[in-house]
């Protein structure tokens, strides 16, 4: 894959760059790049990224070696990252609790989603939009929580959106049950991977009602499906839509407004060494293999940017978000986005 070889193509020269102490400031606050070792430890420091992130391999151990080398490793692409990251606002790539895994291992267990292929958006762009928007706001986004070891990211994408539409029309905010869509969808794979679009007809099809999520707790494994009696409260899904706004991303942002938070599916092979800011390269559209939530969108500074919410933790980037530029269907944020209708 294209940005897989720019991080292999690394020269020596490149390489002798390492990671600022500290990240860049940019316009906003929201904007600035996340904390931990990346920003507040030097990027070499093995011993340091270790107790930060209480890492307790033997030091004597093939293990101990081999997350060295692959935690050597993400120095280099970070030194090439920041070197080609120089527009006002860059996203700020480092140290972060990803950075002794290797890429393979990385994408075998977080970027499991698939993307079943969206037709065009054909509807009509929304007059009048705000230059800014952000559902957090309208206090209807559940907080950001964490997939873990488990390629569960399609699922949270869709449980995130409905549970926020559900608190739209009305009803209180609750955190709905991840775990019974990991379970019960039978068209995806657990943790082995899914895909947004098949979670969404099965809900559609089965209307199957999501529980809270205190009733069906996540476990980050796939289980045995629980069912629930049909007199049993929860919420379904009446309907959605999924689309491809590539090249119509202010389209996109009427549906935002319109309906919702977005479940999406993105190329976030790069994400591995994400720290903050706003991601304007490094992502191609070839891959989709990530799926996240897009809550709001700003595009009242000099680079207008897509707020996306993740499932990997509150530490991870910025406090759990990352940006994406506006236009150019960065990350493919654009190629397969659902809106769901309850």
């Amino acid at each position: 894959m294209k940005v897989e070889l720019q991080y292999l193509v690394v020269t020596a020269t490149v390489c002798t760059l390492l990671f600022s102490s500290c990240c860049l400031n940019v316009s906003t606050d929201e904007t600035r790049a996340g904390s931990g070792p990346g920003s507040n430890s030097p990027a070499v420091n093995f011993a340091a990224f270790r107790e930060h992130f209480d890492r307790v391999y033997d030091v004597n151990s093939e293990e101990f070696h081999r997350r060295h080398l692959y935690y050597q490793n993400s120095i280099q692409r970070h030194a090439y990252l920041k070197n080609v990251s120089l527009t006002p606002q860059s996203a700020q790539y480092g140290i972060n609790k990803f950075s002794d895994f290797s890429q393979e291992e990385f994408k075998d267990l977080y970027l499991r989603a698939t993307a079943d292929r969206a037709p065009p958006y054909t509807g009509l762009k929304t007059e009048g939009l705000p230059a800014k928007f952000d559902w957090r706001e309208k206090a209807v986004v559940a907080p950001v929580q964490n997939q873990q070891a488990c390629g569960s990211c399609w699922a949270f994408s869709v449980v995130g959106a409905m549970q926020s539409v559900h608190a739209i029309q009305g009803s209180p905010l609750t955190q709905l049950s991840v775990q019974q869509v990991l379970d019960c969808s039978y068209q995806n794979k657990g943790c082995n991977g899914g895909s947004t679009v098949r979670a969404l007809n099965w809900l559609k099809q089965t209307r199957e009602k999501l529980v809270p999520q205190k009733e069906y707790p996540y476990k980050a494994k796939t289980g045995i499906c629980h069912f629930f009696p049909q007199s049993h409260g929860g919420v379904s899904v009446e309907n959605f839509t999924a689309h491809d706004f590539s090249g119509q991303e202010e389209a996109m942002m009427g549906q935002l407004v319109e309906k919702g938070p977005l479940a999406a599916i993105v190329d976030a092979v790069s994400w591995q060494d994400y720290l903050g800011g706003i991601i304007q390269h490094h992502c191609s559209s070839q891959w989709s293999n990530h799926a996240v939530l897009v809550v709001g969108y700003n595009t009242m500074g000099d680079i207008p940017y897509w707020i996306v919410q993740n499932s990997w933790g509150t530490t991870w980037g910025n406090e759990g978000y990352v940006y994406i530029r506006i236009g150019g269907n960065v990350c493919g944020i654009a190629d397969s986005v659902a809106a769901v209708v309850l």
